[in-house]
C-alpha cells in the first residue's frame, strides 16, 4: 500500500530554530518535536519493535513494578525451567515493594503532611492530552482578514475592483470603416456581441507563417460574426489588455465576458482532420468549462465548413467529453439535467480543470502539475511580451464562485486556490482538503487533496478549523485547531480506572496486610505475649505473601471505564497483548478468568489497515494485525509502519508514514468519526507536515488543549 512517493531527506547542514519567545537555538538535521513540557526544541527518540538507527530505542515503560514483579512471578515456574534462585530473589524484592505503601502512609501519617496546593501537572494529564506549545510566528502572505498584514504585493486596481463586471472592458466593434477597438462604456454597454472560443493548436501552426495565419482566422471570426447578425465581438486575442494590471482585470472578469454574451461561438479546427479530434483538442483547454458553461447559448463552426451550428450543453457533453464521467456529470448538472449540490459541483470543476492543464483526458491525481497551457485559447506565446500565469486553472474556476481573488504572477495554483477558497467562506473547501489524505503527496503543499484514501468526497468533510492565512512557503496557516503531542520515547505510567466491583477491591486489598501481620506476629513474640499467638500472625502474613501476587492482579483487573489520555507512538506493528503489558501490566493470558476481556481495541475503521469484524457488535477485527505486519515487512511500507495508541478511548491504530509524527490535530469530521492529522514537526519553517489522517472517535477532542495559529505546509 503505497501512499507518500517521496521521501524526506535531511540535510547535514545545522538548523536554526526559535522558540515562542524568540530564542534562537542550532541544532542537527535529525527530526526534533517541542516537549510538551518545557516548550523547547528535543530530539525525537522512537521507541521501536525493531530499533535500528541512533534514535530508536526498544520498547519501554513506567508501569507500576509491583505488577510486572507479579506477572512474572506467576508466569515462571522456578523448577520447570530451572531458575529457582531468580524467582527467590524477585519473590523476596515483590515482598519489599508491597512494604513500601505502608512505608509512605506511616510516614505520611507521622508528619502530618497534608498539602493542599494543587498538583498541576498531575491534575492536568488527568484530564487532557499533552498539549501542542509551538504557534505560528512569521507573517502571512495572504490573510482572510483585511485587518490583518500581508506580504503579498497589492495593484491599485485589485483595491477597488467590482466582484462581477457587467460589460467587457474592450471590444471589436464593426463601423462603417471597419473593426476598431472600442473601450467606450456607453457604446459597449448598448452593444449585443458574440464571445469567442477557440484552441490556439487548431488556428495557427509554430513558424515564419505565424502572424498570417492568425490574421486569417481573425478575418473568419469578423465573417462568421457578420454572418450571424452581429455588429461586435469579443476574442482574447484582440481584447486582452497590454498593461499587467489591465491584463489582471481582463482574466478576473474572464467568467462574465461569457455571461453577458448573447452568443458563444466555438471555432473548431477544420472537419477534415476529423470532428471527434477537433472536438477532444477543444474540450482539453483549460476555459472549456467558464466559457462554455456560463455562457447563455453555444453555437460552433468548423473552420472548413460555413454552415454555423447551434449546441445544447447535452450535445456538448456527448461530443467534447465523451470519455470523462465528471465532465459530462458537470455539463448535465448545469444543464438542468441531473443537479448536483454546489460542493459537489465545484469539486467536479476543480477536478475537471486540473485535467485541462496536462490536456489529457485520464484522471490524474496528486497535486496539481507546473501549468502547460496558457492563458485562455492561446497555447504557448513567443515573445517576451507575454507572460502566463502559473495559477491560470485557479483564475478559469474561479468564475464559477461568488467572490474572486485577483490574478497575479507571483503565485501558483495551491496558493490561488487558498485565496479563493478564503474569499468564499462558505464553501472551506481548503479546510475540507486538510482533513482529507491522498493517494500521493508532495512535500510542499502537503494540506492539498484531490481524492482520500478513505473514499470520502470532498463534500463529506465538516471542518472544525478555519485558513486564516497563507504563508510565503505556500502553507495554509490554521486557527481553532485542538492538539496533542504524540509521546514516542517510551510508555507512560497511565492512571486508569476499573468498573466497580467490592470483590475486587478487597481481593486487591489483602496483599497489602500481609507485612502488618507479620510485624504484629514479631512484636508479640519480642513482648513475650503470646509465642504461639506470634507465630500464627507471622503464618498468615506469610501466606499471604505467597498469594499476593494473583490476589493483586485479580484486584486491578476488569473493564477499564476511563483512562488518562496519552497518544503513544511505537515504530513498527506491534501487537495487542504488549501494549496492555505496557500500559496496564498485562491481562495474563494464561489466567482468563482474572481478565476475560482485553483492554485494548483495533479500529474498527479509522486507518487503512483497519478491518472491522462482521458480528452484533461494531468493533476492529484481530486480523489487522497480521495484515499489517504483513505490509511492513516488504514492499514500500518496509520500514515507515507505525502503531497508534490512544488511551482515552483504548483503541490502536496501524498506519504508514514517511517519519514518525509527532502532533496530532482534530481538523473535522466525517462518517460519524473525527479526522484527526498526525504531522511531523519542521522547526526551521516553523511549519508541520501532514504524515497521515486517521478516523478516531469525535468525543476524544474535547481532550485536546484549544492551540493558537499552526501551520501546515
Amino acid at each position: 500500500m503505497a501512499l507518500l512517493p517521496f521521501t524526506h531527506k535531511d540535510s547535514d547542514v545545522d538548523v536554526t530554530c526559535s522558540n515562542d519567545f524568540g530564542n534562537l537555538k542550532t541544532h542537527g538535521p535529525e527530526q526534533r518535536y517541542l516537549s510538551p513540557t518545557t516548550g523547547t526544541c528535543r530530539k525525537l527518540v522512537v521507541q521501536a519493535v525493531t530499533p535500528s538507527g541512533k534514535f530508536e530505542v526498544a520498547i519501554k515503560d513506567h508501569t507500576n513494578q509491583t505488577n510486572k514483579l507479579a506477572i512474572w512471578l506467576l508466569t515462571n515456574c522456578p523448577i520447570r525451567r530451572w531458575i529457582f534462585f531468580k524467582w527467590i530473589l524477585i519473590a523476596l524484592w515483590f515482598a519489599v515493594k508491597l512494604l513500601f505503601p505502608i512505608v509512605f502512609f506511616l510516614v505520611a501519617l507521622y508528619f502530618n503532611f497534608n498539602d493542599d496546593s494543587e498538583d498541576t501537572e498531575s491534575s492536568f494529564n488527568i484530564g487532557y492530552y499533552k498539549p501542542y506549545l509551538r504557534q505560528f510566528q512569521g507573517q502571512l502572505w495572504a490573510a482572510r482578514s483585511r485587518m490583518e498584514h500581508s506580504s503579498r504585493v497589492k495593484e491599485a486596481v485589485e483595491m477597488n475592483t467590482r466582484t462581477h463586471a457587467s460589460y467587457p472592458r474592450i471590444l471589436m466593434i464593426h463601423t462603417p470603416n471597419g473593426w476598431v477597438q472600442c473601450a467606450d462604456r456607453d457604446i459597449i454597454i448598448q452593444t449585443r456581441f458574440i464571445a469567442i472560443s477557440f484552441r490556439r493548436d487548431d488556428v495557427v501552426s509554430r513558424g515564419p507563417g505565424e502572424k498570417k495565419e492568425m490574421a486569417e482566422f481573425i478575418d473568419e471570426v469578423r465573417a462568421t460574426v457578420l454572418g450571424q447578425q452581429f455588429d461586435a465581438y469579443w476574442l482574447d486575442l484582440e481584447c486582452i489588455g497590454e498593461t499587467p494590471s489591465e491584463k489582471s482585470l481582463d482574466v478576473y472578469c474572464m467568467a462574465d465576458v461569457y455571461r453577458r454574451a448573447e452568443m458563444t461561438l466555438i471555432m473548431l479546427g477544420r472537419a477534415a482532420s476529423g470532428e471527434n479530434r477537433c472536438w477532444r483538442s477543444w474540450g482539453a483547454r483549460v476555459w472549456t468549462f467558464p466559457e462554455a458553461l456560463l455562457s447563455s447559448r453555444l453555437c460552433y463552426k468548423f473552420r472548413d465548413r460555413e454552415e454555423v451550428k447551434p449546441l445544447s450543453l447535452f450535445e456538448l457533453a456527448n461530443l467534447a467529453y465523451a470519455h470523462s464521467d465528471d465532465e459530462q456529470a458537470i455539463v448535465h448538472a448545469y444543464g438542468g439535467k441531473d443537479p448536483l449540490e454546489r460542493l459537489e459541483r465545484l469539486t467536479l470543476l476543480k477536478k475537471a480543470i486540473w485535467r485541462r492543464a496536462t490536456a489529457s483526458l485520464p484522471i490524474a491525481s496528486g497535486p496539481p502539475l507546473p501549468p502547460k497551457l496558457d492563458m485562455i485559447g492561446r497555447g504557448p506565446v513567443t515573445g517576451e511580451e507575454y507572460k502566463p500565469y502559473r495559477a491560470e486553472r485557479v483564475y478559469a474556476l474561479m468564475g464559477f464562485f461568488e467572490h474572486r481573488i485577483q490574478p497575479t504572477h507571483e503565485e501558483d495554483d495551491l496558493c490561488a486556490l487558498a485565496r479563493l477558497s478564503m474569499a468564499n467562506d462558505n464553501d472551506r473547501i481548503t479546510e475540507r482538503m486538510v482533513s482529507m489524505f491522498p493517494s500521493t503527496t508532495t512535500p510542499g503543499a502537503c494540506w492539498y487533496a484531490d481524492n482520500d484514501i478513505y473514499e470520502a468526497n470532498l463534500w463529506d468533510i465538516l471542518p472544525e478549523i478555519q485558513v486564516a492565512g497563507v504563508t510565503q512557503n505556500g502553507a495554509l496557516v490554521l486557527d481553532g485547531c485542538r492538539a496533542a503531542a504524540i509521546r514516542w520515547k517510551d510508555f507512560p505510567d497511565v492512571s486508569c480506572a476499573t468498573e466497580y466491583s467490592l470483590g475486587r477491591r478487597i481481593v486487591g486489598s489483602i496483599p497489602y496486610f500481609s507485612w502488618p501481620f507479620i510485624v504484629i506476629g514479631l512484636a508479640i513474640i519480642w513482648q513475650t505475649i503470646s509465642r504461639t499467638g506470634g507465630i500464627v500472625f507471622i503464618s498468615v502474613g506469610v501466606l499471604l505473601l505467597i498469594l499476593s501476587p494473583p490476589l493483586l492482579l485479580f484486584g486491578q483487573s476488569g473493564r477499564i471505564v476511563t483512562a488518562q489520555p496519552w497518544l503513544i507512538g511505537v515504530k513498527g506493528v506491534i501487537d495487542r497483548e504488549k501494549v496492555e503489558s505496557h500500559l496496564y501490566g498485562g491481562t495474563i493470558g494464561r489466567f482468563a478468568r482474572m481478565v476475560p476481556f482485553p483492554r485494548m481495541y483495533f479500529t474498527p475503521s479509522g486507518s487503512p489497515f483497519s478491518k472491522p469484524e462482521r458480528l452484533v457488535i461494531r468493533r476492529g477485527s484481530d486480523k489487522q494485525y497480521e495484515y499489517a505486519k504483513e505490509q511492513g515487512q516488504s514492499g514500500p511500507d518496509a520500514g515507515h509502519m507505525y502503531t497508534l495508541i490512544d488511551t482515552y478511548s483504548s483503541t490502536m491504530y496501524y498506519f504508514r508514514a514517511e517519519r514518525p509524527p509527532t502532533v496530532c490535530i482534530f481538523t473535522g469530521r466525517e462518517g460519524g468519526l473525527g479526522r484527526f492529522v498526525l504531522c511531523s514537526e519542521k522547526c526551521k519553517e516553523n511549519e508541520l507536515h501532514k504524515e497521515m489522517v486517521l478516523r478516531m472517535p469525535t468525543e476524544i477532542s474535547q481532550r485536546m488543549e484549544l492551540c493558537g495559529w499552526v501551520a501546515l505546509g
